[in-house]
């Protein structure tokens, strides 16, 4: 087993670290257990979820009930559940695997598994005392009961803190009272357990408590929500009217309630990134599926360029997807395993195995809920006309994958938390900015190399990119956390660009390092759709990085220090040899289009 030393580089350190294709983790490093847990969930998602597509359309939200519960009793519900209270204990990559393929067939089914199994759960596992997880979390892992998540409020969303709901200590010191109201919960119309956030007297932090659903002790439900997408997905509002609480059953310590609500959500987020990822292969399949049956012109429509371009595309964006989200899922698995090692609970190993890749989970939340929304748009282009229709599969998955943008906290609020926990990592030393920052300063004043790289070996030059592509990012931050200091929060617009440019880095870096690992593996000639793949995203990333760090430059430097960034962006974004895009699609497309699936 791997110790914390080896090879390890920490949340954020891949910014100012360069990783080793044989240290990350890729989907091809699957072990034979779980392949076979990801075949079992995709045959129950094939038999139970996907016939019934139709039917979540219709607001079945007992057939979510009962899909849960069958879920439940395959012991998929349980997969991150430490066995001694009914789960199967089994590693955080192979949770990724369950929530990634069981999410794929229906927004509705992958709202209920991630609320029940992520945030209706996991505070208990991670927070809850010994007698709290005895009662509660067999029931959790078995789908005996389903948990939701009562966070949000009318006037606390992305300011989760601001809540307003109250918990009052009774005169005998036994019972809380809570009263509030709250928003958007999801199962709540079948759940048998709450996990609600409320703030005791004036503390500064909102407190959590586990919570029966006992509809006689002041509990009452709005009516369904209208939703855009998920219709199956229960979605009511739920009212606390002096809800008596046992005081044994507030979860964590008081005022830590802010703190249970941001760890839930960074593993929400990076399970979030799962979720979107089959949702991706199955329009990809559906969508070329359809391209080569549909004919205009005497032909198939997958034999034009423009259906070939976007099949391309959507087939690269999951493959990096994919590539980047078990990457992530590794490291922190990695890092949970060495602090048990070390002698930590299971409940301290997990909460900073996720937390020392905080960074990486939003990463992971933003890009990937946005690619799988491209997917689904272009899955209606492909279809065409018929592709706006409700009869047709891809209104649904463009509806569904609408929410993956706003759950987690939103993309824009991700934007900036990644760029922001990345500051605070270098000001703790945890992350070492300052030197990296310098050097690139320094390389913009000296005299640049006029000699010309060997790029014999395969992505060398796509490596290279990669390397010019971070002191990007050191100098554009770096310069305007030099103006700005502590009032770069202030500039919103700023940090929402470095954050683009941060997430390419991660996403391109990804997709290198998985097609080199498995050049290395098999050879050249085997790997060249994934290093096509990898190619292809990384000169999209490029022209994004660009673009978003001209934006940057010319917002807040002027003069000679303007003139002097925007060269030395122009050198850190310029190949020294173009990959032939059209080429490199072409030969994605032709084997989606040949093998009828997403083949990868």
């Amino acid at each position: 087993m791997e110790t914390i030393e080896k090879q390890e580089i920490r949340g954020g350190q891949f910014l100012v670290k360069e990783a080793n294709a044989k240290d990350i983790f890729t989907p091809e490093d699957f072990t034979e257990e779980q392949k076979m847990m990801r075949d079992s969930v995709k045959e129950f998602v094939d038999r139970e979820i996907w016939p019934n597509k139709e039917e979540f359309e219709k607001k079945n939200y007992k057939l979510t009930e009962e899909i849960m519960r069958k879920a439940g009793e395959l012991g998929f519900l349980g997969v991150a559940v430490p066995e001694e209270y009914e789960g199967l204990g089994m590693d955080f990559v192979s949770t990724m695997l369950v929530c990634d393929y069981i999410s794929g067939a229906t927004g509705s089914v992958a709202t209920a598994f991630g609320a029940h199994t992520g945030i209706g759960t996991l505070p208990i596992t991670l927070y809850g005392t010994e007698e709290q997880k005895k009662k509660y979390i067999p029931k959790l892992a078995t789908g005996e009961w389903f948990g939701a998540y009562c966070l949000t409020e009318p006037g606390a969303g992305s300011d989760a803190n601001s809540g307003k709901t109250k918990a009052v200590l009774s005169n005998d010191g036994k019972h809380y009272h809570i009263s509030g109201q709250k928003m958007w919960i999801s199962n709540a119309g079948f759940c048998d357990l709450f996990i609600v956030f409320a703030r005791i007297k004036d503390d500064k932090y909102i407190t959590g408590f586990i919570i029966e659903k006992d509809l006689e002790n002041g509990i009452s439900l709005g009516d369904e929500e209208k939703k855009l997408g998920i219709h199956s997905s229960s979605t009511r509002q739920v009212f606390f009217d002096n809800t008596k609480v046992p005081v044994e059953n507030m979860l964590g310590e008081r005022g830590g309630g802010f703190k249970i609500a941001m760890n839930a959500l960074n593993v929400g987020r990076i399970k979030l990134a799962a979720a979107c990822l089959d949702a991706q292969r199955r329009v990809i399949d559906t969508a070329v599926k359809y391209a080569n049956d549909r004919v205009q012109f005497k032909t198939s429509i997958a034999s034009f360029g423009a259906i070939r371009e976007k099949l391309a595309q959507m087939a690269t964006r999951a493959f990096v997807d994919e590539s980047a989200s078990y990457r992530a899922a590794k490291n922190i698995e990695d890092r949970i395993n060495a602090r048990k090692e070390a002698g930590a609970s299971h409940q301290e190993a997990e909460l900073k195995g996720v937390e020392e890749y905080a960074i990486e989970c939003s990463i992971l939340k933003v890009i990937v809920s946005e690619h799988c929304q491209i997917c689904t748009d272009e899955g209606i282009q492909i279809f065409g006309g018929m592709g706006f229709s409700a009869d047709a599969p891809m209104e649904s998955a463009w509806r569904d994958a609408r929410i993956s943008r706003i759950y987690e906290g939103t993309n824009e609020i991700n934007r900036m938390l990644s760029v922001g926990m990345m500051i605070k990592k270098a000001m703790k030393g945890h992350v070492d900015l300052l030197g990296p920052a310098n050097e690139v300063k320094e390389e913009l004043t000296g005299i640049p190399s006029f000699e010309t790289p060997d790029y014999s070996a395969p992505l060398s030059e796509e490596k290279a990119m990669i390397k010019k592509m971070k002191k990007t990012f050191l100098m554009v931050a770096g310069s305007a956390m030099q103006k700005y200091g502590q009032e770069i929060e202030n500039h919103q617009e700023l940090l929402m660009a470095s954050a683009d440019i941060l997430m390419e880095i991660y996403m391109a870096e990804s997709a290198i390092l998985r097609a080199q690992k498995n050049v290395e593996k098999t050879n050249e000639e085997e790997a060249k759709y994934q290093v096509a793949m990898a190619q292809l995203y990384l000169y999209y990333a490029v022209e994004k990085v660009n673009e978003k760090a001209k934006k940057g430059i010319i917002s807040f430097a002027e003069g000679d220090e303007q003139k002097m960034m925007l060269m030395g962006l122009k050198r850190y974004t310029k190949y020294d040899n173009y990959p032939n895009i059209i080429a490199l699609q072409e030969l994605v497309a032709k084997k989606v289009v040949d093998e009828n699936t997403y083949p990868f």
